[in-house]
């Protein structure tokens, strides 16, 4: 969590550009491993701890994959994200999903997924492609992730994601931003030269746009 506060703006997994991701700054034995038992992925039993208490925002907001950004940078990149993504129409699909969540709050996947009427068995994976563009578009982010329970009562899964909008989660002054949105594109591009100068424009960009 505290790198997550210091850099800003940070992939949970692989980036593209070596080093910038959650994934890389922690020890080994905290990624994923196989065990006998079958898996261990300390990291990814972190990530809903690090999003509830380190009060970030967490999506998938770098190129479709996961990552988190602090309050500190969220108007900014919200401001970006939303005028290069407007406004869904009230009838698309994406429309209705904000309805949906406006309306009951925050809600796991496969429930808002059964309210949006994608029940079909091959449903799954297009109603999760609309969820990814919702939260490129800094619409629709990741409150917790609720996990299944044996009858022993211990937990088993990846978990399911708890969506939520962000005016709902952060409240409407937190996705507000003074500047443009080019300056705050501007000040973000900036903000990445400096932690990670190694980068490439290409692939900031891949990364931010």
């Amino acid at each position: 969590m505290d790198a997550i506060r210091q850099i800003g703006l940070l992939p949970l997994l692989y980036s593209g550009i070596s080093g910038f991701s959650a994934d890389e700054l922690v020890a080994p034995e905290c990624r994923y491993v196989v065990t006998d038992e079958g898996w261990d992925w300390p990291l990814w039993d972190w990530k809903g701890p690090m999003v509830t208490e380190g009060h970030f925002a967490y999506g998938k907001f770098f190129g479709g994959k996961a990552g988190f950004i602090t309050m500190e940078w969220w108007p900014d990149f919200c401001n970006w994200r939303r005028h290069r993504y407007p406004e869904p129409s009230e009838d698309s699909v994406e429309g209705i999903i904000l309805d949906i969540l406006r309306v009951n709050g925050s809600m796991i996947t496969r429930d808002l997924r059964s309210a949006c009427g994608f029940d079909g068995s091959k449903m799954r994976s297009r109603f999760d492609s609309y969820i990814t563009r919702l939260q490129m578009a800094c619409r629709v982010v990741t409150e917790d992730f609720v996990y299944p329970q044996d009858k022993h009562g211990n937990r088993y899964g990846w978990g399911w994601a708890l969506l939520n909008t962000p005016e709902q989660l952060f409240g409407h002054e937190a996705c507000l931003c003074e500047r443009s949105p080019e300056e705050s594109l501007e000040r973000i591009m900036t903000h990445l030269h400096e932690i990670i100068p190694y980068a490439t424009e290409k692939q900031l960009k891949k990364l931010i746009l």
